[in-house]
């Protein structure tokens, strides 16, 4: 699999953000807190993603977008944990980062695949549970 992020895997429109964010259930490893929702959207990829760092814990512009950068990486390296499950529905994914702090790449990564990790056995119960 290719550890690409291209532009149709990416959540831009508003009214999906704001769907998401009104039905949305999440999983969290802090510091980032995944917040999901099983929608069918119109891009040919399995999950459309975006990432968020909060103004009122980073004022500064440049450590809100560093911040984003690590989790988009984070998140491009290890999609393939939820491509390569048997899981097959259209999700949009929401990644915010909690924390006051900044944090290293390699944390952000150990956090993001944890992140992944319960959120696709949070989901594979509930699969287990409508079966």
């Amino acid at each position: 699999m290719q550890q690409t992020f291209k532009k149709q895997e990416k959540l831009k429109k508003s009214k999906l953000i704001n769907q998401l964010f009104a039905e949305g259930k999440s999983v969290t490893a802090f510091p980032i807190k995944l917040i999901y929702l099983d929608i069918d959207h119109n891009s040919p990829y399995k999950i459309q993603a975006g990432v968020s760092a909060s103004k009122r814990n980073f004022k500064r512009a440049v450590d809100r977008i560093k911040i984003k950068r690590l989790l988009r990486e984070a998140y491009r390296k290890n999609k393939y944990l939820i491509y390569e499950s048997e899981y097959t529905k259209k999700h949009i994914f929401m990644f915010i980062y909690l924390d006051k702090k900044e944090v290293d790449y390699i944390t952000v990564e150990e956090k993001m695949k944890e992140v992944l990790h319960k959120f696709l056995l949070k989901n594979k119960k509930q699969n287990d549970k409508q079966d």
